[in-house]
């Protein structure tokens, strides 16, 4: 049976697919050491240097993978067996990052934060300065919560003690300026399905010149050969000799993600916060009027994932369930420590359109039965209209 073409994604990922996404997937299918498909790697490459804001000696590629794939490689690139790496988490995903790297065999030490409060730097000063660790790994935007957590002062504390320092910042670049360099991240990584509103499927990475140095002197190969950036720089690079084939590429996947990172860097990254913010802002005051509260305070909050608690007398888990059946309207319950008591709505790409929004809320409005979410949500959008 094939799946209807009228379901809105409002979830924190996948988004709707950019328009030039779409229409990159009919390319014309093309081998993976084809002439064509290195040249679009290339522009590729350069976008995704600007996109993440890299310095000299940088390697930016895709995988082909999602973003837990761009997640361990990273670690096992960066780390070695029994080597120390410091874990900020408040959420699902910095969970994640401590469940890879003890499977790795590494030395895993947690500073862990309460779900809906982002990293503290000073906390995470005093934690480093005692462990010394190679590697400081967090979370930019907290999916599962809706924080945004402070990654440059964490730069700072990475630079303090000499780690290498890697960001998760699969809800947050593409849709929010990014700054690797200034920032002294060493490792970067995102979704295709995320920010960049392409297919799922391939996973944009950077890795500074810092870190390629660190991993050609590695002791012990990289536990992935998959995710090997060595071996993946072959490919992606041409060097001194001709690129050699590492593994089949997702042709189809690559032109998608090319077109949709164009798309969005032709937007602009100050455009594109806004317009998340912007929608953000009135989104949750047309919900507040029906006393769904934000879970995140304001000044961490994330532009791009809009965490709400429901009202109690809101069935959270058959509200959803209603407005996926009878509207078409899909939004994502929570993740991890928010299971069953959030609602997370994605800004991201192309789901933080207006028209969507609107569809959302005339939807809620009949799943809750007299409500006037629609009028207030194009109310709180005037000021940005006028």
């Amino acid at each position: 049976m094939m799946p209807t073409d009228d379901v809105l994604l409002l979830t924190p990922g996948p988004t709707p697919i950019h328009p030039r996404a779409q229409a990159a997937m009919s390319w014309p299918m093309r081998g993976h050491m084809d002439p064509e498909v290195f040249a679009y790697n290339d522009r590729i490459v350069a976008d995704l240097k600007r996109l993440y804001g890299s310095g000299p000696g940088a390697f930016a590629s895709l995988l082909s993978g999602t973003g837990s794939l761009a997640m361990e490689a990273g670690l096992a690139n960066l780390l070695e067996p029994g080597e120390r790496v410091l874990v900020l988490a408040n959420g699902a995903f910095g969970e994640r990052m401590v469940e890879m790297a003890t499977r790795l065999g590494c030395d895993v030490h947690a500073l862990r934060f309460e779900p809906g409060t982002a990293v503290d730097p000073s906390a995470a000063a005093r934690a480093a300065r005692a462990l010394r660790p190679a590697l400081i790994a967090v979370v930019h935007g907290e999916t599962s919560t809706g924080v945004l957590n402070p990654v440059a002062e964490l730069g700072e504390v990475a630079r303090e003690v000499g780690a290498l320092y890697s960001v998760d910042a699969v809800t947050t670049v593409g849709m929010m300026p990014f700054a690797m360099e200034a920032w002294g991240i060493d490792y970067a990584y995102t979704g295709s399905q995320k920010c960049l509103s392409a297919p799922p499927g391939v996973a944009p990475v950077v890795f500074s010149g810092r870190a390629m140095e660190r991993i050609a002197r590695r002791r012990l190969p990289v536990a992935t050969w998959y995710g090997d950036a060595l071996g993946m720089r072959r490919y992606w690079e041409q060097g001194e000799g001709a690129r050699t084939y590492h593994h089949t590429v997702p042709v189809q996947l690559h032109w998608a993600l090319g077109e949709a990172l164009s798309a969005a860097l032709e937007e602009g990254m100050e455009a594109r916060a806004e317009r998340a913010r912007s929608l953000a802002d009135a989104a949750l005051a047309s919900l507040r009027t029906a006393g769904f509260e934000p879970y995140v305070p304001a000044s961490r909050r994330l532009p791009t994932v809009l965490a709400v608690r429901p009202p109690a007398a809101v069935d959270e888990a058959a509200a959803r369930s209603a407005l996926r059946r009878e509207h078409g309207v899909t939004v994502a319950g929570g993740l991890g420590p928010t299971a069953g008591e959030v609602w997370r709505l994605g800004l991201m790409g192309e789901n933080a359109r207006e028209e969507h929004y609107v569809r959302f809320f005339e939807a809620l409005d009949r799943v809750l039965a007299g409500g006037r979410l629609l009028d207030s949500f194009l109310e709180a959008r005037q000021p940005a209209a006028a």
